[in-house]
């Protein structure tokens, strides 16, 4: 179970047995309280001017398992302090149905507004080109990320072949570890931060494939492997996992890459279009 203590209370009352670094911590955490259940270890610990270690001695030194645990206590405490939910788009008991819709509605604008200002035009065509050349691309992810994975595969099949989804995680390192340098990688990970994208896109890399990382976290653990990181917006505290606004970002992402690989595919993207279209009308009664 989470702890359910106050986690400023706890920083309070530990904050003169904390080093030096550790107190950088503490300091910017208790001065951006709701600004730091967004960040990753990577953001926190530069916005401190710190080693991503200080922030994790930090975390156990407040009986924390590791950092999402501490995040998670954040929000909570966070939440309480303020006297509503800190989740974006979450609703109070006494919300209408046309407020819950005006609320649930200016996330999802604001996820895309955020997602649209973060498009770097370079990056993109880079994306596109690697893709538009590959001769096999592997679209995975882990959890609610293999969801996304799922959609891009999906939508790429409609007018190239080659898109392939793989679920479990064995079957993805396994079908990684098969890559060669005319394969692709479009990995979705929303923090960019786990264990098992690590071990996954090392192995990738071993392979000479190319590398697209669809995340929020620009500086994550994963990013460091990535050839080409699309960055999505949408804040997703830790209360609000797989989110539908940080899932609209993603998905838009997923769209204008779509475009542009199209875009220099030319007369076959078209071509491959109209056949798919031609075999599924067939199908329709």
């Amino acid at each position: 179970m989470p702890d359910t203590g106050n986690v400023f209370d706890k920083i309070s009352s530990e904050y003169y047995q904390l080093t030096t670094a550790e107190r950088k911590v503490a300091d910017y955490v208790i001065a951006h309280q709701r600004d730091t259940q967004f960040m990753s270890i990577s953001d926190l610990a530069e916005a401190c001017g710190v080693a991503e270690a200080t922030v994790s001695r930090f975390c156990r030194r407040l009986q924390y398992k590791g950092y999402n645990a501490f995040k998670l206590a954040v929000a909570n405490s966070t939440a309480r302090h303020a006297g509503h939910p800190v989740v974006v788009g979450q609703s109070e008991d006494l919300d209408t149905i046309p407020e819950v819709c005006r609320r649930l509605y200016a996330a999802d604008a604001d996820a895309l507004a955020q997602t649209m200002a973060l498009v770097r035009p370079e990056a993109m065509a880079k994306a596109g080109k690697i893709l538009s050349e590959a001769t096999r691309v592997l679209c995975m992810g882990q959890g609610g990320s293999m969801i996304m994975a799922m959609e891009a595969a999906h939508l790429f099949s409609t007018a190239f072949p080659g898109y392939m989804p793989v679920y479990d995680s064995h079957l993805q390192i396994i079908s990684a570890a098969t890559l060669t340098a005319a394969d692709a990688v479009l990995f979705f990970s929303y923090s960019g931060s786990t264990q098992e994208i690590l071990e996954l896109l090392k192995v990738a890399k071993e392979q000479g494939a190319k590398i697209i990382l669809v995340t929020r976290f620009p500086k994550s653990p994963a990013a460091a492997c990535a050839d080409v990181i699309l960055q999505c917006g949408a804040n997703e505290a830790p209360l609000q996992l797989g989110s539908v606004p940080a899932r609209m970002a993603q998905l838009f992402l997923i769209d204008v890459l779509f475009a542009e690989v199209c875009r220099i595919s030319g007369p076959r993207a078209r071509t491959n279009r109209e056949r798919v279209a031609a075999a599924l009308a067939e199908r329709h009664i």
